[in-house]
């Protein structure tokens, strides 16, 4: 007889999402992925102006907002047929790879990285012992016994007062937890210092964007002017400036992220084979090198993989109306022609139509509509999206820093290719690619200078940014590479405003309900077969979800559990 296990909410960042979980004899055997948010974007934006989509799409969250406005004026300027000029590509190329770093950082240390340290066995370690080792793996400075040994000593001090904030809810002292004492603090200590350094890099938003989060875009280029001497420009000392955080960037990934990730990597090799999943992986690919006209040159390649067959990489094409599909039989949603058809998302409507339970309840009825997340499918194939799907496509694509990269850490770790289809696999691929986007914002910070120096300073092309030159009717997509996985907006323009706008983002993709036909998603596959040594405990199902890194913030509350109005925005 099975045993039915709740997680609500199981994120650790933005957004409420719900597991519920059959176990038997000690393991998963089936698995429900239910949204508990709904998002009204698509709503809130009809009959606006297309120019302005990017400022109120951006703000479907508050971790991935600058890809969710290149997404949005990538879609407007596909639709309207505009080109922007190299140094604004450059500009936004840098914004997204401060976003990345920041990003992936953060989820590695903050949000990912207590599933596998146990803050409570770092009071025991040697702190000698711990600069030994750190010093070993890394030539990052702080790294001295008296360092540690400080450290251990405000821990200690942290954990008499009774007060454990958010190390409150652990499940320390679990026998899942592998790592000895001293490794234990060595991560402790990385994790306050990647709390520290994360809110350094995003300076990269304020200096190009104005601000963050939430920093300005531009339909036609970048919301920045070029001026070497003007101080209210992008001048000498800014530029200066953005140089210094991606070398401190890059020296904190390759000093402290990467080391840290092999370190405790090898203490888990066990879950290399646990949490595969889906065999299916698209990435809609990124970081034009050439404009975004040429995907052949992106540092991501677009593309998809079925079956784990990494000899044959299939094409892409978001225009397609029968690729790119969304289903709703399991979503709080109704379709006007029946809820077991799918819709292109230009044809896409959002009518919610809520029919579960009753707050509080104990389960969801999973046999009918369980979530506010719709269902999206590629050729009505489910897919995995996220750094691994990005790092499986580009390693099948034949990309040379990216096999190296994957095949260095498979190497270092001793593990075989199919330790990639995993936990522990999705986890290293976010670390591996961190590596790469630290190297290639160098590039592009140095593309960014050769072109100022050569006497390029265009940051936008307004030629077609007046309503009076487009069309009566226009359609778009925009597709860019959030942490968490391949995104697309689509819109429909007619009469100058927005008809129709629809969002398939991330984790509509990884944490959907069943489509139709019953096949689960990434989050629900990938669960089974999971091992859960202690129900009350299941640090296990957190493992494998949490190295998606789930965030369901592209979502809105509208009401609490009585249907009274939390918050109302009035005017934007």
């Amino acid at each position: 007889m099975s045993n039915r296990i709740v997680i609500d909410p199981i994120t650790r960042i933005e957004g409420h999402l719900r597991i519920e979980v059959e176990v038997k004899d000690g393991k998963v055997v089936d698995a429900y992925s239910a949204g508990t948010m709904v998002r009204g974007f698509e709503l809130i934006l009809k009959g606006r102006d297309p120019r302005d989509a990017w400022a109120f799409t951006e703000r479907a969250c508050g971790v991935c907002t600058t890809v969710h406005a290149l997404a949005s004026v990538r879609t407007v300027e596909d639709a309207l047929g505009i080109t922007v000029p190299p140094n604004a590509e450059l500009v936004r190329n840098l914004m997204f790879c401060a976003q990345y770093l920041q990003d992936h950082v953060v989820h590695f240390y903050h949000l990912h990285a207590l599933d596998w340290v146990d803050v409570v066995s770092a009071l025991k370690a040697d702190p000698a012992a711990t600069s030994a080792i750190a010093q070993k793996i890394s030539s990052w400075p702080k790294s001295s016994p008296r360092y540690f040994a400080d450290l251990q000593k405000r821990l200690v001090a942290f954990v008499e007062t009774g007060q454990l904030g958010i190390f409150a809810k652990g499940y320390w002292g679990h026998a899942a937890y592998k790592l000895p004492p001293e490794v234990n603090l060595l991560g402790v200590a990385h994790y306050l210092e990647a709390l520290e350094w994360q809110k350094e890099i995003v300076k990269v938003h304020t200096i190009f964007g104005g601000k963050n989060p939430h920093p300005n875009y531009l339909v036609g280029g970048a919301p920045c002017s070029i001026n070497v001497d003007e101080a209210n420009a992008i001048n000498a000392e800014r530029l200066a400036y953005v140089g210094k955080l991606f070398d401190d960037a890059q020296q904190f990934v390759e000093q402290v992220y990467l080391p840290d990730l092999m370190a405790v990597a090898s203490f888990y090799k066990d879950w290399g084979a646990i949490g595969g999943g889906l065999p299916n992986y698209l990435a809609y690919g990124d970081l034009p090198a050439n404009g975004y006209a040429d995907p052949a040159k992106f540092k991501f390649p677009r593309g998809a993989i079925l079956n784990r067959n990494l000899n044959e990489i299939y094409p892409i094409d978001a225009k397609d109306v029968a690729q790119i599909r969304e289903f709703i039989a399991h979503s709080w949603y109704e379709y006007s022609d029946g809820d077991q058809v799918s819709r292109h998302p230009w044809d896409g409507e959002t009518k919610l139509s809520y029919t579960g339970p009753k707050p509080p309840y104990e389960f969801l009825d999973v046999r009918n509509k369980y979530s506010w997340l719709k269902t999206p499918r590629w050729k009505d194939h489910p897919m995995e999206v996220g750094p691994l799907s990005r790092m499986l496509v580009a390693y099948a694509s034949g990309h040379q820093e990216v096999k190296d990269a994957v095949d260095g850490a498979l190497k270092q770790l001793e593990v075989p290719v199919a330790a990639l289809f995993s936990t522990l696999g999705r986890t290293a691929a976010r670390g591996l690619e961190t590596q790469l986007i630290a190297r290639w914002a160098k590039e592009f910070y140095g593309q960014l200078l050769v072109n100022i120096k050569n006497g390029d300073t265009r940051m936008s092309d307004m030629t077609k940014f007046d309503p009076a030159q487009w069309p009566a009717e226009a359609k778009g997509v925009g597709m860019s590479e959030a942490p968490r996985g391949a995104l697309a907006h689509w819109i429909v323009i007619k009469d100058r405003k927005i008809d129709n706008y629809q969002l398939v983002v991330p984790s509509t993709w990884n944490a959907s309900p069943r489509d139709a036909k019953g096949q689960m998603s990434a989050y629900e596959a990938a669960l089974i077969g999971t091992p859960v040594a202690d129900p009350d405990q299941p640090i296990e199902i957190l493992r494998t979800i949490h190295s998606f890194d789930p965030c369901i913030a592209c979502a809105v509350h509208l009401h609490d559990e009585h249907g009274r109005y939390v918050h109302q925005v009035a005017a934007f």
